[in-house]
């Protein structure tokens, strides 16, 4: 224990003027204090959502277009529903435009970059989220072709994105890469080894990608989600499984807007020191290891 001597030294010392002092904030500079949160502004900036008309795209479309993207909503054979998205997306006040491509051809792609140009200015988001589906079947019964389609669509798909895409990127010295994959991809279940085998190849893609382009400021990652609600599900009053929920720790299925998040937070400035990562948006269905 200390003695009454030292123990009055030590508090003199305290109580000298050039002792430790409470930092008491400057009036003046209030004002420059942020007043909340950092938001998911996209604004100025060209987003493509490839597969941008179906269930889950057209919400990762709209997303971006609420935080300030103009966006491309790509079809492959839905015109219609594209152009919906596009039309409600003018509604926000950002630019839109549809555009049709085969994202498994170089040429088809190169088309399309340079329609986008034209519309919109070159591409600073790209969302891979198009998927060629097929019936569940084991790999003893499912067809040569089906896998072939199921490659294409995912894996290819993302190396020639990356072709037409990349290099202007690197020009501008900024530029997000946002793969849709799923929680299939981790969990091998019986009769999805097409689906699984491109996922799976979709991540090999897009995380060498992430190493290679990463000097360039450019970010490469990946959404996992799980079985989400969708507009098909409410439309179909299927949004219950209780032999699935009950999997989950979360005791129930995501959203459509639950995975759109994501995306627009890998897309904002928030997440500008994020890359390679799988992002598995299922309520904690899959967690990627350690």
């Amino acid at each position: 224990m200390l003695g009454m001597g030292r123990l009055r030294a030590f508090l003199s010392h305290l109580l000298q003027p050039e002792g430790p002092k409470l930092s008491v904030p400057d009036p003046a500079r209030a004002g420059n204090r942020p007043k909340s949160c950092p938001r998911l502004d996209l604004s100025g900036k060209v987003a493509l959502v490839t597969g941008g008309s179906g269930v889950l795209g057209r919400v990762i479309a709209r997303t971006l277009g609420t935080c300030g993207a103009d966006v491309a909503v790509h079809y492959f054979s839905g015109r219609a529903r594209a152009e919906e998205v596009r039309d409600d997306l003018l509604g926000l006040g950002v630019r839109a435009c549809a555009v049709a491509a085969d994202v498994a051809s170089v040429d088809s792609v190169a088309a399309m970059r340079e329609a986008i140009a034209r519309e919109l200015g070159p591409v600073d988001v790209l969302v891979t989220n198009a998927v060629e589906w097929n019936a569940k079947k084991t790999i003893l019964d499912q067809s040569i072709e089906a896998f072939e389609r199921s490659h294409r669509s995912c894996v290819l798909q993302n190396v020639i994105a990356a072709k037409a895409f990349v290099p202007s990127m690197i020009e501008r010295h900024w530029g997000r890469i946002i793969g849709i994959s799923s929680e299939v991809a981790m969990q091998a279940l019986p009769a999805t080894a097409d689906y699984t085998s491109g996922k799976r190849g979709m991540s090999g893609v897009l995380r060498v990608l992430a190493r290679e382009v990463g000097a360039h400021e450019i970010t490469v990652n990946e959404v996992a989600p799980g079985w989400i609600i969708t507009d098909q599900d409410r439309e179909w009053a299927n949004q219950r499984n209780p032999e699935y929920e009950e999997r989950v720790p979360m005791k129930r299925r995501g959203f459509d807007q639950d995975v759109a998040n994501a995306v627009a937070f890998l897309a904002s400035d928030l997440a500008a020191f994020i890359s390679g990562v799988y992002l598995p948006v299922c309520g904690g269905n899959v967690m990627p290891g350690i």
